[in-house]
């Protein structure tokens, strides 16, 4: 725990040490031994780049630092700008246009590469970048070895060949995923909400005209904004293919600037693009090679910046960007920053609440609604909106539906159509409702040198006031419909979705497509002041009571009578070995119990520390264990003699006991022995054990422990 004056951990003023690296430590001992920083953690190694290499001798890839490659080397040469980087022999166009497109943000560009590094003395070999993940900043060292193969750099590099801040980025972020392979292919929204913390969006192009499209773009770069495009490509054939425009299809291009010139009495918007790559341009009208730019005078070319170059940099009209691209991708720190008005108005009044969760096989991983046996299971998240949206910070884009009157020109009519009667009750709607705009992120999708993105979404339901903070279960999900939704279930790290709702108690599922798919995931919702996000867990219960069990059967009696009066001791009871064949005498054997287990039900039992059982108890036992056997056969689905832990849960609602995701978690895992399912002997064993659990927590005096409650104490004795 910090205290109230120290900067969180995690924060971008203290951000969390990647592999416990401290920059200014190793740093200081590089410099004291006079030896270059050589990381350990990434070696200049085969690993590291995680691909296989080119048997050709000529091809080999050796590492080297960027004074090897360059004798006049700079970490930055002047100024940084979007022509420091193009994309070498690796498919990470994603990641580099998203660092285009931070490179004119200087105040978000420093947060990712802190100043004051550089390749003069006092050198060290080592520098450090900062990238946010999953509501955490995470500050990542690298020493400055780079590959190269035939004397140039193999991946990133900068257009000027000495300037290396740009290839040592890639580095950091690649040992950040595991090796540089796992950089290939990828969305463009990830990169840029690692490099800023902000939430991406999608906006399909053809939702705005181009007008409205270039002054929404215009107003998200003067707020912060991280902006790319992309030519969707109609099948993995089409990705990488070179349209007649110059421009490629399924490839990401940064959004860097937009302009207005004149041509004539003509106003012609303008956006500049960046192709990562650093050559193969647009050349079509307003490109480098167009002939318009012939109408205009010096002096407006200079106000542009105009650069008749070969550099992956380009202008393009709005008109021209609409008809040719698909998709812009969007990434804002706040909610507000796509939305057309006054670029310079404050995003106030918005409040982040973030959790982090994980889908585990068996438990929490209950799949989407299609799987209505087990869907209940996944993850859950109140939501309580408790007050509407001020009119004043009423949002003028409506994210449910696809159709944006918005866009439409107001032509002064004097009546009303249909369409605009239609949009005015809408809009009186939404003055009385709450706007929350969630996200939802799987984590480690980058491992193991590859990328393996599982299909996910996330379900928002409006939960009635009598079952307000319980956990729902399949009979709600049975009978309820969800009233928003992120979409269909995507193979992508994130996805998101605005929603308006009305004031009251919501939950939140996140779920993967297809159940028992393991997984972290983090969710994060921005709402308005005094609307509140939690876990939907609640505090365990037990109503489970041995006299709940049905009385013992006159067979079972016979049988408990007779096995005493062939077994039991001198003292008239009965010792846990008896036991053990007594009860086993009347399961079958795919239920039988271990000696071990009857011990641990004697010894539930109060025996008075005593580890035999009077003629009074093992009736109750008899009974207690058959009713069990009865509770387990009914939910044990599909009659495997196991329980998967979806059954064991409902079965454990059925004995009266109710515990919370971190509990029935630690359950699943502490009783199944090592299987995926649970035997019957596991199933007594985790029942006898929560049940004197219960008992000694009720029994117990300490202030201190009931203030903790009932969850911190079984996670804490079901661990010995």
């Amino acid at each position: 725990m910090t205290s109230s004056n120290e900067t969180p951990v995690g924060s971008f003023e203290n951000p969390i040490k990647f592999r416990d690296q401290d920059y200014e430590t190793l740093r200081e001992q590089s410099l004291k031994s006079k030896k270059l920083f050589s990381d350990p953690t990434f070696p200049a190694e085969k690993k590291s780049i995680g691909m296989p290499e080119d048997p050709s001798p000529g091809k080999a890839i050796t590492w080297k630092r960027p004074k090897e490659i360059s004798p006049d080397a700079v970490f930055v040469e002047g100024t940084t700008g979007t022509t420091d980087i193009c994309q070498g022999q690796l498919g990470d166009c994603w990641l580099l246009a998203a660092l285009s497109a931070l490179t004119i943000h200087p105040t978000l560009f420093v947060k990712v590469v802190p100043s004051n590094q550089t390749l003069s003395d006092p050198y060290a070999g080592i520098f450090r970048f900062r990238f946010w993940q999953y509501g955490e900043w995470v500050e990542v060292v690298v020493d400055d070895r780079l590959p190269v193969r035939e004397g140039r750099l193999l991946f990133s590099y900068s257009n000027t060949r000495n300037e290396f801040w740009s290839a040592l980025v890639e580095k950091a972020y690649a040992k950040l995923v595991g090796s540089y392979a796992s950089l290939k292919g990828g969305n463009i929204s990830e990169g840029m909400e690692d490099f800023t913390g902000g939430i991406a969006r999608s906006v399909l192009v053809s939702s705005r005209t181009p007008q409205v499209l270039w002054r929404s773009l215009t107003a998200a770069l003067s707020r912060g904004s991280l902006l790319s495009s992309f030519i969707q490509a109609c099948n993995s054939r089409e990705v990488g293919k070179v349209t007649a425009d110059g421009l490629v299809k399924g490839h990401a291009y940064a959004i860097t600037e937009t302009h207005k010139v004149k041509k004539g009495s003509e106003e012609v918007l303008l956006l500049r693009l960046r192709n990562p790559w650093g050559f193969i341009e647009y050349s079509g009208p307003w490109s480098d090679k167009g002939n318009e730019w012939n109408s205009l005078d010096a002096s407006e070319k200079q106000q542009i910046e105009l650069k008749i170059k070969e550099d992956g940099e380009f202008w393009i009209s709005a008109d021209d960007f609409s008809r040719i691209f698909n998709v812009v991708e969007v990434c804002s720190v706040s909610p507000d920053s796509f939305e057309e008005g006054d670029a310079s108005a404050s995003p106030g009044g918005w409040v982040i609440s973030e959790h982090k969760g994980s889908w585990a096989p068996g438990f929490s991983a209950g799949g989407s609604r299609r799987y209505n046996r087990s869907f209940w299971k996944n993850p859950q998240f109140q939501l309580v909106l408790r007050e509407q949206d001020q009119e004043d910070e009423e949002d003028s884009e409506e994210e449910e539906d696809d159709n944006d009157d918005e866009d439409k020109i107001d032509e002064g009519n004097e009546m009303m159509s249909s369409e605009e009667k239609t949009r005015v009750e809408k809009q009186k709607k939404r003055a009385k409702q709450c706007t929350v705009l969630v996200e939802l992120l799987q984590k480690n999708g980058r491992q193991n040198d590859q990328i393996n993105f599982m299909y996910i979404a996330f379900h928002v339901y409006k939960v009635p006031l009598e079952q307000q903070g319980n956990c729902l279960d399949r009979s709600f999900f049975m009978s309820n419909r969800p009233v928003g939704r992120s979409g269909k279930y995507k193979a992508q790290r994130g996805v998101w979705r605005k929603l308006r709702l009305d004031p009251g108690n919501y939950i939140i599922v996140g779920s993967t497509y297809r159940p028992d798919k393991a997984g972290e995931f983090f969710i994060r919702i921005f709402s308005k002041i005094k609307n509140t996000l939690g876990t939907n867990d609640f505090s365990c219960t037990s109503s489970y009571l041995p006299v709940m069990a049905a009385p013992v059967s006159p067979e079972d009696q016979m049988r408990v009578e007779s096995t005493f009066n062939k077994k039991s001791g001198p003292d008239g009871r009965l010792n846990a070995k008896e036991v053990m064949k007594m009860l086993n005498s009347v399961l079958e054997q795919i239920y039988h119990l271990p000696l071990d287990i009857v011990r641990q039900l004697i010894f539930g039992m109060n025996t008075k520390g005593r580890s035999t059982l009077s003629r009074k108890q093992a009736q109750t036992l008899m009974s207690d264990v058959r009713s069990l056997q009865s509770i387990f056969v009914q939910y044990d689905e599909d009659s495997s003699g196991t329980m998967s832990p979806f059954e064991f849960s409902v079965a454990l609602d059925a004995v009266g006991m109710k515990c919370d995701s971190s509990v029935m978690q630690l359950l699943s895992e502490r009783f199944v022995t090592g299987e995926l399912h649970m035997p019957f002997h596991c199933f007594v064993s985790c029942i006898t054990r929560l049940r004197k659990l219960f008992a000694l927590y009720e029994s117990e005096t300490s202030e201190e422990v009931k203030n903790r409650g009932i969850n911190a104490w079984l996670l804490r004795f079901l661990t010995v």
